[in-house]
């Protein structure tokens, strides 16, 4: 603990930009959001104030997928070790991990665990279930959700075996575009299809059992299916009670307004009614000289969707653009106000 580290975490952070290394290749879509160049790749995710490593199969390096906070060469889990209260007031671990992914290809279809089933797998408390908003998208953009029937595992692990069109056809393949939000509980069978921009938030890990040998013309490695399980066990990550419309019933989020007036619209896309694991928000301000919205609670994770503004309070000041983002420690909490055009989405911890 020091001067520096407790200035840190008393106002909001900022960090480097962060991309991640996948098998899959996009982030051309990035270009919108933050101005990157237009070009697919293999860095198709941003993890944005992420304090969770990234499962690589080579890793890049032992905190590859921690973010690094702008201009100190400090990394945000060294803030949340040295600075506790300050930054989490309280909380074992941010909780959290949210990222941008813009995918040029139909990823391999997948699941993640359950609390329960990551704790007997992996021993960790966490899962990995997760959300999207669909900020962006190519045409003919679509998702997998569920199975479209029922469907038994050794049906799946055969469909799997035979791969191609096989999988595919045991599900629901859903259009979507700018403005969509679904809700992935751990165990829910799906896949983003090419062409989407999406933000996720979900629990913080990296647990994905994709059980496909083939992306595109890329051979996965068992580990890369199955992160180092026996075959037996990740299959048992997989739910099959969901199918049909239950399953789209259970994934598709409406909007609910929680505020408006002149100045600010706020929804709730993802609540603590729709899982214990998180909640997002999204607000739309309108660039007037009262309103704005001040930041209320802390940890809290924010980015800017569209529009610009300001960040102020406390003596700090900040432009924001579109693609800017920012962690607001606990004590934090209440003394910051955005202003300005702009649509700032909010994502929170899990509920305590």
């Amino acid at each position: 603990m020091s001067d520096k580290t407790r200035r840190l975490a008393s106002r909001p952070v900022f960090f480097e930009r962060n991309r991640v290394y996948r098998v899959y290749q996009g982030g051309a879509l990035f270009h919108r959001l933050f101005g990157d160049p237009a070009k697919d790749g293999h860095y198709p995710e941003e993890w944005i104030a992420s304090s969770v490593k990234a499962l690589n199969k080579v890793p890049a390096g032992d905190r590859e997928g921690i973010s690094r906070i702008r201009g100190t060469g400090l990394y945000l889990d060294d803030l949340l070790r040295d600075e506790p209260e300050r930054m989490l007031g309280g909380r074992r671990d941010l909780g959290v991990l949210v990222k941008a992914l813009d995918s040029a290809v139909a990823l391999p279809v997948q699941a993640h665990p359950t609390r329960e089933r990551a704790m007997r797998l992996f021993q960790s408390p966490y899962g990995k279930t997760e959300s999207w908003l669909v900020l962006d998208a190519r045409p003919g953009a679509s998702i997998a959700y569920g199975f479209k029937r029922p469907v038994t595992g050794e049906e799946f692990r055969a469909a799997v075996l035979a791969g191609g069109e096989a999988v595919s056809a045991l599900l629901n393949i859903v259009p979507v575009k700018p403005g969509d939000v679904y809700l992935i509980p751990g165990g829910m069978v799906h896949a983003i299809g090419a062409g989407c921009l999406m933000l996720e938030v979900q629990e913080p890990t990296d647990y994905t059992i994709q059980p496909e040998e083939w992306l595109g013309d890329y051979h996965l490695s068992e580990y890369e299916r199955f992160l180092g399980l026996p075959e037996e066990d990740a299959f048992t990550c997989f739910d099959y009670t969901w199918y049909g419309e239950k399953a789209l019933a259970r994934g598709r989020m409406t909007p609910r307004l929680l505020y408006r007036d002149g100045t600010r619209t706020s929804e709730e896309l993802i609540g603590y009614t729709d899982t214990p694991c998180f909640a997002v928000k999204r607000h739309t301000l309108r660039d007037t000289e009262n309103g704005g919205y001040a930041l209320p609670a802390g940890p809290a994770v924010f980015l800017v969707g569209e529009g610009s503004g300001r960040l102020t309070g406390d003596g700090f000041r900040q432009e924001l653009t579109k693609g800017d983002y920012f962690l607001l420690p606990h004590a934090a909490a209440g003394k910051y106000t955005v202003k300005g055009g702009m649509t700032l989405l909010e994502c929170l911890p899990p509920q305590e």
